[in-house]
């Protein structure tokens, strides 16, 4: 991906509600650009799903895209809060020409992002968004409609309920949740009723959290990246398991019996098992992760005949690299699992159930399950920085990369990059001494500090 793009980034738009890029006047852009893309070649009024998060920002975002979608000669249906996977699914579910998720996932209230899905429910390709950009940052590219030509919009909710159907058809009918107990965690965010839902009405006994949006309390304290109230009602109320979503809730976070918060790589290794004994995938199939999955789990699946392709992070590029290989499973440290045969992107409500029916299938305890997973102790160092410059011209830091390869050699992995949504350099560090990974993360860090503070 280009360094020189100025609103896409990892996961489509993101940033600070209000402040350029993440404004409404770029979203009305972005809903013409969009329109337009997507009328080319199409007789008819483009149809475009609009899915959101619970941020406040969202109602300003979501009105100002749906104004450029109509000002364009499009249809625009608003579904209101939706996870990111749902929003996938409806448009696919609709026959809609794309779809759109207002949302900054994991991130603050304050921060928002905009990303979109063809008809087929998948991530558009870097190539697509890059024409979307050009259109949005010179929109004399774009024809101006007018009279009967502008489209209309409209609020349709009952969407949701086909998203509900779609996640609990992933459970097999072998099995149920009944007699179980669950914490669900919604982050406050876009399955904050739903989630609740699809596990009572497969029978759990649900413990609701997370549940109470008030446009500036997503995330915060809960869900995802902050599990530990979560951690605490299983304790407390002896649940069998707790699920922790993010605000988009696209990814999950697994807290085992014992309160312990299971790591995504495990989860990884799991699942891939499960996959493999229920003969839903075979010997010497791939497994799709990312630059930062762990070793451990890379020689976990070796052990199992399978193999393990890593891309680029986030789960547009894994769901890519699924399309072209074949490959029907994949996943990300972070929680994003990706099961092809029943979503077209991360799921975090459909992979619980996922993991709730291979604890049946296996009948044995999580840890008993986990224990042949062994991962390399790994660090991750966030470095925030004011402005994104090419590491590759940074030659004191590429040397002190190299000199930590030479230290670890073929026991660890360094990786060094910018995050894709949020302003970061990330050090990941990983081998087999924890005291080791630590003392290469710090040294490290400290050179690109060192490096920034001289500019």
């Amino acid at each position: 991906m280009s360094e020189n793009r100025r609103l896409f980034g990892t996961d489509g738009i993101r940033g600070k509600a209000n402040i350029f890029p993440m404004t409404g006047e770029v979203a009305m852009a972005l809903g013409r650009a969009v329109t337009f893309y997507f009328q080319k070649n199409n007789q008819k009024k483009p149809l475009i799903i609009i899915g959101k998060d619970t941020r406040l920002s969202c109602y300003m975002l979501e009105q100002a895209f749906s104004a450029g979608v109509c000002s364009q000669g499009g249809r625009a249906i608003l579904t209101g809060p939706l996870p990111t996977p749902g929003v996938a699914f409806v448009t696919q579910s609709m026959r809609a020409d794309a779809g759109v998720m207002i949302s900054a996932s994991h991130n603050a209230f304050e921060d928002n992002g905009i990303k979109i899905f063809d008809r087929s429910g998948h991530k558009l390709p870097d190539e697509v968004e890059a024409e979307l950009e050009k259109m949005i940052l010179n929109p004399e590219m774009i024809p101006q409609k007018e009279g009967a030509e502008l489209g209309r919009a409209k609020r349709l909710d009952e969407v949701i309920g086909r998203y509900i159907v779609q996640a609990k058809s992933a459970f097999s009918h072998e099995y149920t949740l009944e007699g179980l107990r669950i914490v669900v965690d919604g982050a406050h965010g876009a399955a904050y009723k739903l989630a609740p839902i699809v596990f009572e009405e497969m029978g759990a006994e649900v413990i609701s959290i997370g549940n109470k949006p008030d446009g500036k309390n997503i995330n915060r304290d809960c869900g995802a990246l902050h599990p530990e109230m979560c951690q605490e009602q299983v304790r407390q109320f002896r649940a069998d398991l707790g699920i922790c979503l993010d605000g988009d809730a696209d990814r999950v976070v697994i807290i085992g019996p014992s309160g312990d918060v299971i790591p995504g790589d495990q989860l990884m290794g799991l699942m891939a098992r499960f996959l493999l004994e229920k003969k839903e995938i075979q010997p010497k199939s791939e497994i799709v992760g990312t630059v930062m999955t762990n070793l451990g789990l890379e020689k976990y699946l070796n052990s199992l005949h399978l193999s393990l392709t890593r891309t680029k992070v986030g789960d547009r590029y894994i769901v890519e690299r699924m399309i072209k290989s074949g490959a029907l499973f994949g996943g990300e440290p972070s929680g994003h699992l990706i099961f092809k045969k029943y979503s077209t992107s991360g799921d975090g409500i459909l992979a619980g159930l996922k993991v709730l029916e291979c604890l049946q299938f296996f009948n044995k305890d999580l840890s008993e399950l986990l224990a042949p997973i062994e991962l390399y102790p790994q660090i991750i160092k966030n470095i925030k920085v004011k402005e994104r410059i090419s590491l590759d011209k940074m030659p004191k830091v590429q040397a002190e990369i190299l000199r930590a390869e030479g230290v670890l050699k073929d026991q660890g992995r360094v990786l060094v990059r910018y995050s894709g949504t949020e302003p970061l350099i990330r050090v990941m560090v990983e081998g087999k001494k924890e005291s080791l990974v630590k003392k290469i993360g710090d040294e490290i860090a400290a050179v690109i500090e060192k490096e920034f503070e001289s500019l």
